[in-house]
């Protein structure tokens, strides 16, 4: 597969993706508008791992976009790609987006996977697995916002915490990331 950048237009959006790997265990990842935190990350878990790396960014419209309407981009990029179900996380803000999509779609996701929790009132949809991960130091979105959003599926949602790591963790931090992911969505 490709590590380019490709773009997706449905009805004249432009969504821009990045595909690496084509292993049988399908992940996409979100980053947080502005920025990719996840790209050293995900190409650790195409290469190393073998996993398949979607990583879904936004529309130059970002701003006027809802939280549904970016989950809604996603979807379309998972449809075309042709992918049935996927695993699907995000990266603070790239997370809250992941939240909305598996609310509005368990049917179409395996589990899902959060760096760094914001604060938003989204329920966690029903039987999905959920691992999070976050910065012991991360002041964007602090750890508590994880443990407070384990806590209402403690028989389901994991959390890691990586000692030292700010909010950007997977930048600075990024095969550690890679690995807690690699070994937590290798047993799906």
């Amino acid at each position: 597969m490709t590590d380019t950048t490709q773009i997706f237009e449905p009805d004249g959006r432009a969504i821009p993706y990045i595909v690496e790997g084509d292993g049988p265990i399908g992940l996409v990842l979100i980053a947080e508008p502005g920025q990719d935190a996840l790209g050293v990350v995900g190409h650790y878990l195409a290469e190393e791992a073998g996993f398949h790396i979607i990583r879904v960014g936004y529309r130059a419209s970002v701003d006027a976009a809802s939280t549904g309407d970016q989950a809604d981009d996603v979807v379309a990029v998972i449809d075309e790609l042709g992918l049935e179900r996927t695993w699907v996380g995000g990266h603070g803000r790239g997370g809250t987006v992941a939240r909305a999509l598996v609310a509005r779609h368990p049917e179409r996701v395996n589990g899902l996977l959060l760096l760094g929790v914001e604060d938003e009132d989204i329920a966690l949809a029903p039987v999905i697995p959920v691992l999070i991960v976050q910065g012991a130091d991360d002041e964007v979105t602090p750890p508590a916002a994880g443990e407070r959003l384990r806590a209402t599926a403690p028989e389901r949602a994991s959390v890691k915490t990586l000692d030292g790591a700010g909010h950007l963790f997977p930048l600075t931090h990024p095969v550690e990331t890679a690995v807690i992911v690699e070994e937590y969505l290798d047993w799906d």
